[in-house]
């Protein structure tokens, strides 16, 4: 029994050296896995950049920027729009300026033009991903960072993001003299609190 033990032991050690090589092979084979360790590292050693192999140069897409406001405040993207190739990732920044006197609490919620773009629009990171309060005149800058998948279909050339940015009601206090319920700020149409 013991014998047997140390032969399945030494079997599943070797199998676990052998999975590195076997790694490697089967990556080279099939093209993928671009930016392996050995690569990596003889990249670093000539002070070079890693290139992302991700990324469809070949390809060129239009993103436009939209924002739009639902209440007393500036809202607007640094840039309206970008030539992004697929798998680049890019960022934008957005403004906010609270013009009221009064905090707000607010939320920006995205949509996309055409339709199927939204599937291949994957955001990294974005300010629609929470609500902000903003004091009177406060005014922020917040990034949008964005990765248009590859698989995108090669007849949309042009995308459109588009913001709204509307207030959150329950967060703050109602604006002095506002018909709203004491303790709750009013809600734009069309939306609950």
């Amino acid at each position: 029994m013991l014998g047997k033990l140390l032969v399945v032991t030494a079997v599943m050690f070797g199998f676990g050296w052998a999975l590195v090589p076997i790694y490697r092979a089967v990556c080279d084979a099939l093209g993928v896995n671009v930016l392996s360790l050995s690569e990596l590292r003889r990249t670093a050693g000539l002070g070079e950049r890693s290139v992302n192999t991700q990324v469809d140069a070949a390809r060129t897409i239009t993103v436009e920027f939209d924002a739009n406001a639902r209440g007393p405040w500036d809202f607007k993207p640094a840039v309206h729009s970008l030539q992004v190739h697929p798998g680049e990732m890019v960022t934008v920044m957005y403004e906010f300026r609270n013009r009221q006197d009064r905090t707000m609490a607010a939320q920006a919620i995205p949509s996309y033009a055409p339709a199927q773009a939204m599937a291949h629009f994957n955001k990294l990171e974005c300010f629609c991903f929470n609500q902000y309060t903003l004091a009177p005149g406060e005014t922020k800058q917040w990034p949008v960072v964005f990765v248009i998948d590859p698989k995108l279909p090669r007849d949309v050339r042009t995308i459109t993001l588009s913001y709204t940015f509307f207030e959150v009601g329950g967060k703050v206090p109602a604006a002095p003299g506002g018909s709203a319920a004491p303790g709750r700020a009013a809600a734009p149409a069309g939306v609950q609190s």
